[in-house]
């Protein structure tokens, strides 16, 4: 066997070996996530907003209330703290938002949700004891939504952008219950 044959057989038994540590060590690659990340982007003209989350689902469960629990801070979503990212200062509620990148945690109740833009970013969404990481001291901006009954349910956890009014909102849905936070 020549020498460079030898060399392309030793780099990809490497590049295995390598792949295999990693899933086993850090994230297994080869097997889907019970709360699949994902990314939500929105851009208008010189506008650009992201929000970063994983997305836990139902299956089942009582939601808010019982798995999440009311009047409690939550990660707003699973795994990873979940990140929202603007480029411009944004309004809201009357607050301003200044540009930049925040964790987004939330305190869902009953009939309104606390929503918290945290200028720390975190490591986890929650420490070994399953308690948030969220420090309040670095809370920017705190607002209360009213929460939407839906009458339909929403099986996988959902963030998205809605602007289809004219009017911007970041949306969170899951179960039978939606929140809407108006940005200007």
């Amino acid at each position: 066997m020549n020498t460079f044959l030898k060399r392309v057989l030793f780099l990809l038994l490497f590049v295995a070996l390598g792949l295999f540590l990693y899933s086993h060590f850090v994230e297994n690659i080869f097997s889907s996530r019970l709360s699949p990340k994902d990314t939500v982007e929105f851009k208008l003209n010189d506008l650009k907003l992201e929000v970063f989350y994983n997305r836990p689902s139902k299956k089942d469960r009582e939601v808010f209330g019982a798995l999440v629990p009311f009047n409690q801070v939550w990660r707003t979503g699973a795994n990873e703290a979940t990140t929202f990212e603007t480029n411009k200062t944004l309004d809201i509620n009357g607050m301003p938002l200044p540009k930049g990148k925040y964790t987004l945690w939330t305190v869902p109740k009953d009939s309104v949700w606390t929503i918290i833009f945290n200028s720390k970013q975190y490591p986890w969404g929650v420490t070994d004891e399953m308690k948030p990481y969220w420090d309040p001291n670095f809370d920017v901006l705190n607002v209360d939504i009213p929460v939407e009954k839906l009458n339909t349910t929403v099986e996988q956890f959902t963030i998205a952008f809605d602007n289809s009014t004219d009017k911007l909102f970041l949306t969170m849905a899951w179960d039978d219950t939606k929140v809407a936070v108006p940005l200007k």
